[in-house]
């Protein structure tokens, strides 16, 4: 005879109102733990929704702390010259948070500083459980309820402290975040701490309902449409092995709330085989422009980015426009929005005193002057103060950074910023930093893939494994032709027969003359990459040696935090 054995309270895990959470956040230097280094630590230790204890502490992170990251967070050289170092920091930091459960937000970033000191200074990393409020908000909490799962975003739904990229503030806001979360979970049947981490996890009923989906689906490079019942793209994605991701959409893997819901709409993928991930890639690209998907966030309006345009007159300004035109202006961009058009062109404004006036000056029409004339900042040429040659040399500096250098737009900004920060005026400051970065972002990207787009063909080859060779023609930035050459091919007239069933191209004006920005990035990354070997170029390929590329990682460096926790207003308002 078999007994029913009563199970022990540990088979039912540990319930969450007795688990010890560290709610912790970091403010460093950088966005790399291998370069950079921690310069301020916060925690909350809470338990059963009581608050146990704080830590809180700033750091000397043994180097200068970039101006960028200063605007960001209001930490300066000067706040951290009397504070301890990491090595005195990390063994209280550890000992506060032994045996607790380690919670932040976007985790794997702090943690990575965490394990990072941890190893330069021969401490064991810790083995605390975690939980990430960033991945338990996408399990729980759809985009009908926040518009994104930045820290600041669910801050203002959840907490009553604002995060400002100070640690221990930021912290605390998370403990708010942290506990509505739990109360969420706890209305699918979550109460402890195994039932949490299994949750984040665990696919949905609908997920596992449409598996049969996935049947048949071929494990080669392409693109997949999922549709709905009248056959209408719902969500287009690419993938080097098609049977390989289409399945993970009905496993715990897929946790993003959006897609679940798509998921549990839709009745059958189609899928398309392409012969090179990067020709997938592409296709995707294309298909997202032209179906614009619903479930596609990313891509699908590639007709609504704006440029800026240096207008081809007597007197130039810099205009934010929609359309590229063949009329000899220069051009900036393309820029994601109108804001971040009227971003670059404060940010050229600053540094080159072009008119900021809208109405056409000629030689024979004028105006009274603006503001700007009286404090040095425009030289009136409505007035006849500048002739069109003195103007002509304001115009041409403009377009030169625009195009060819940056220096003389990042070097003004930069030096207004530092000035700006050590009257501690970081509102202003911050407002510089995004200009700047507007500037130098598409102005960057812009002079990477004119490089590409000035060449009528490139084609280049890379090495599979196996001894096969993926093969593509590029014109004008635009993929027109791919192939996998299979081993001991002669590749001649490999080449030749793909050159010959290209795509023609007839170039249109601008930086991006015959394909979007994003499929000419894509192309852009496969030529980078470690092993691609060009085949045949026609024309020059080359970047202007003083171009904006060389300015963009001290940019990306300060956006850290802003990416991961949002834009930095609640510091601006303390």
């Amino acid at each position: 005879m078999e007994y029913a054995v009563q199970g022990t309270l540990d088979e039912l895990g540990t319930p969450l109102e007795q688990i010890t959470f560290v709610v912790f956040d970091l403010e460093t230097t950088g966005v790399s733990a291998d370069e950079h280094a921690i310069t301020e630590i916060g925690a909350v230790k809470v338990r059963g929704g009581e608050v146990l204890g704080e830590f809180g502490t700033l750091v000397d992170p043994g180097s200068p702390i970039p101006p960028f990251i200063s605007v960001l967070t209001g930490i300066t050289d000067a706040m951290v010259t009397a504070a301890p170092r990491i090595d005195s920091v990390l063994p209280s930091f550890l000992e506060f948070a032994r045996g607790a459960t380690f919670v932040a937000h976007n985790a794997g970033f702090d943690l990575s500083f965490v394990r990072a000191a941890c190893a330069a200074l021969g401490y064991p990393p810790p083995g605390n459980p975690v939980v990430d409020t960033v991945v338990l908000a996408r399990r729980l909490l759809t985009r009908d309820e926040v518009p994104n799962y930045k820290l600041s975003t669910l801050a203002r739904v959840f907490s009553r402290t604002e995060p400002c990229h100070r640690a221990l503030a930021d912290a605390r806001a998370t403990v708010d975040v942290l506990h509505a979360l739990i109360e969420r979970a706890g209305s699918f049947g979550v109460h402890t701490l195994e039932e949490l981490k299994g949750f984040v996890r665990a696919p949905t009923p609908e997920q596992r309902r449409k598996r049969h989906l996935a049947n048949g689906v071929p494990g080669e490079p392409g693109v997949y449409v999922f549709e709905d019942d009248r056959g209408e793209p719902l969500y287009v994605g690419k993938s080097t092995n098609l049977r390989n991701r289409v399945r993970s959409y009905f496993t715990a893997a897929e946790t993003r709330p959006r897609i679940r819901e798509m998921v549990a709409v839709a009745e059958r993928i189609r899928t398309i085989v392409c012969a090179t991930p990067l020709e997938a890639e592409v296709r995707e690209l294309r298909l997202i422009g032209s179906a614009k998907p619903r479930y596609n966030r990313r891509s699908r309006f590639p007709e609504r980015m704006v440029w800026l345009k240096l207008t081809e007159e007597p007197f130039p300004r810099l205009s934010v426009v929609r359309e590229v035109k063949d009329d000899g202006a220069g051009y900036l961009g393309p820029f994601g929005s109108v804001r971040a058009a009227e971003d670059a062109r404060s940010a050229l404004h600053e540094a080159i005193p072009l008119r900021r006036c809208t109405e056409r000056i000629t030689l024979r029409t004028g105006r009274p002057a603006c503001a700007l004339a009286g404090i040095g900042r425009c030289g009136a040429p409505c007035e006849g103060r500048q002739s069109v040659e003195e103007y002509g040399l304001h115009a041409a500096a403009a377009r030169r950074a625009m195009e060819l250098d940056a220096s003389e737009v990042f070097s003004a900004i930069e030096a207004r910023m530092e000035r700006l920060s050590r009257e501690e005026r970081y509102e202003e400051a911050a407002a510089d930093r995004d200009r700047l970065a507007s500037y130098v972002r598409v102005s960057a990207r812009m002079q990477r893939l004119r490089g590409l787009t000035s060449l009528p063909q490139l084609v280049a080859a890379a090495p599979l494994t196996g001894g096969d060779w993926e093969i593509h023609v590029v014109r004008h930035g635009r993929l027109v032709s791919a192939g996998v050459m299979p081993r001991g091919a002669h590749p001649t007239p490999f080449v030749d027969a793909l050159v010959a069933t290209a795509e023609t191209v007839v170039p249109g004006p601008g930086p991006v003359p015959a394909a979007g920005a994003e499929e000419t990035e894509c192309v852009l990354r496969w030529l980078e990459a470690p092993g691609v070997r060009l085949v045949q170029v026609e024309g020059g390929w080359s970047l202007p040696i003083g171009g904006a590329g060389r300015f963009r990682s001290r940019i990306d460096l300060a956006y850290r935090s802003r990416e991961q926790y949002g834009d930095g207003e609640g510091r601006r308002g303390r």
